[in-house]
């Protein structure tokens, strides 16, 4: 999958593209990540790419011409995604609809934003990654690759390791997990995950991730999206709780 990224700032994204899965995916050539400075784009002799929006105001604006020389010098753009707040917030099922393209175009805010020409005439989406305000898109940038690389076949170690994460096809959140020593500091874990019993077990971890979906994040939980197994455990776990 191609990743094509325009930035102001390049090394600031680089950096994050050299750790972890996304340097491994990257190596492995599952993905490839290419990076397109705005300012070489400019035809300004000092390499302006902002000036003052119309109708006054505070701040700057990114101008369209680099913008719009930028994307229509990439032969293969895909989807043109502008990151931005009033852009649709970032699911898991967006992640994986994207992981299923070809090849993204990432445009990467800075200032007051962009002239809304490009939004207007270049930009398939916008997406945002949460209701707050960020220094630079290219953060933004760096969280969709990072999720969508995820999804994409032999970028981890095992693949099994998605099942049952936070945000997987249930739409529940993950259970509690615990590691050696089971006795530390005089504070246990449950007894159940020491039992041997992998039903009892597997049945813990299943109601945990519907408690812990109940109790912390009670807007996510679709009934439609479970299965019977599930929504069995669900009237054992509201009666439990009273809910």
């Amino acid at each position: 999958m191609i990743f094509n990224i325009l930035t102001l700032f390049p090394d600031t994204i680089r950096c994050f593209f050299r750790e972890s899965i996304v340097k491994r995916a990257v190596e492995n050539e599952i993905i490839q990540i290419n990076i397109y400075n705005i300012r070489d784009y400019s035809t300004d002799k000092h390499k302006r790419v902002d000036d003052c929006p119309f109708g006054g105001g505070r701040g700057m604006l990114l101008t369209p011409d680099p913008l719009f020389r930028a994307v229509e010098s990439i032969k293969n753009k895909g989807q043109v995604i502008y990151l931005s707040p009033m852009g649709a917030c970032l699911k898991q099922p967006k992640v994986r609809e994207l992981s299923q393209e070809k090849c993204l175009t990432f445009i990467c805010g800075h200032y007051e934003g962009i002239d809304n020409r490009v939004i207007e005439h270049l930009v398939d989406e916008e997406i945002s990654i949460g209701d707050y305000i960020l220094t630079c898109g290219e953060i933004a940038a760096a969280v969709l690759v990072d999720s969508i690389t995820r999804e994409l076949k032999g970028s981890l170690g095992n693949n099994e390791s998605k099942l049952e994460e936070s945000f997987d096809e249930t739409g529940l959140l993950e259970y509690e997990q615990y590691t050696r020593p089971d006795k530390y500091r005089g504070y246990g874990i449950p007894e159940v995950l020491l039992s041997g019993n992998h039903e009892e077990i597997k049945k813990w971890r299943m109601k945990r991730r519907l408690l812990n979906t109940l109790e912390r994040r009670p807007g996510m939980l679709d009934t439609s999206s479970l299965s019977a197994e599930y929504k069995k455990l669900l009237s054992e776990v509201a009666k439990e709780k009273d809910l």
